[in-house]
């Protein structure tokens, strides 16, 4: 994703200054809605990246965690260091149904890479509906109260939050901030994509996974396994 401007704090490109403080930080970071500290992602949520997150997300093709992995560790920060990675928790609902959470395999792939350990360290507590087709403030909302962190192994940590999208940030804000709660010191969020709100539509990951769902037969022993029909 190329831009001129971005913010400082969460990247999120613009098409210009306008929206942009002093200090480069956009409206969302100075009022503290953002709740991670810093975001970096390895490319725009498009194309061929787009498709092979679709595969290893909704496919099920857990193979491509290692690919994916590597592509995700490129854009780590090399001038921040962590303490641990934490991956996005998913609800017991929606894992069961895949079967694995797509950013733990990814967490883990980046902790072999990079020596660090990976923590279960937060739980979402809370069934959320999907963020596609609601405004900001609408996903902050359903995302509100969805997370619930252990404070043990995070107290004075610097945590590494992964996840495989950006779409408006509001799920990574409102896990980020129960990081904080629980003592973690900094949140720096890591994803393999993120969506571009520039583009004039952001099509929804709801319909793409409806898209996915017809294509694979599953069965509960499938989700368990991981595997598909």
């Amino acid at each position: 994703m190329s831009a001129e401007c971005f913010c400082v704090s969460c990247r999120t490109p613009f098409l210009n200054r306008f929206p942009l403080d002093e200090e480069g930080r956009c409206g969302l970071c100075r009022r503290g809605l953002s709740g991670f500290d810093a975001a970096y992602s390895f490319g725009a949520f498009e194309a061929e990246l787009r498709e092979l997150i679709h595969l290893f997300k909704y496919g099920r093709v857990q193979t491509l965690a290692n690919p994916l992995g590597r592509m995700l560790a490129s854009a780590l920060p090399r001038d921040e260091s962590f303490d641990l990675i934490v991956p996005m928790p998913l609800h017991w609902r929606r894992r069961w149904r895949r079967g694995f959470n797509q950013a733990e395999l990814l967490s883990r792939e980046i902790g072999r890479r990079v020596h660090l350990p990976v923590k279960n360290a937060v739980r979402r507590v809370r069934f959320t509906a999907t963020q596609a087709g609601l405004t900001n403030p609408k996903r902050r909302a359903n995302v509100s109260g969805a997370f619930r962190a252990k404070d043990g192994p995070l107290r004075g940590k610097r945590v590494l939050l992964v996840d495989d999208v950006m779409t408006t940030g509001a799920t990574a804000a409102s896990c980020a901030r129960a990081l904080k709660r629980a003592g973690a010191t900094r949140v720096t969020l890591l994803t393999l994509a993120r969506v571009d709100r520039r583009a004039a539509a952001d099509v929804g990951d709801a319909r793409d996974q409806r898209i996915f769902d017809t294509s694979f037969s599953w069965s509960p022993e499938d989700a368990q396994s991981g595997s598909i029909a």
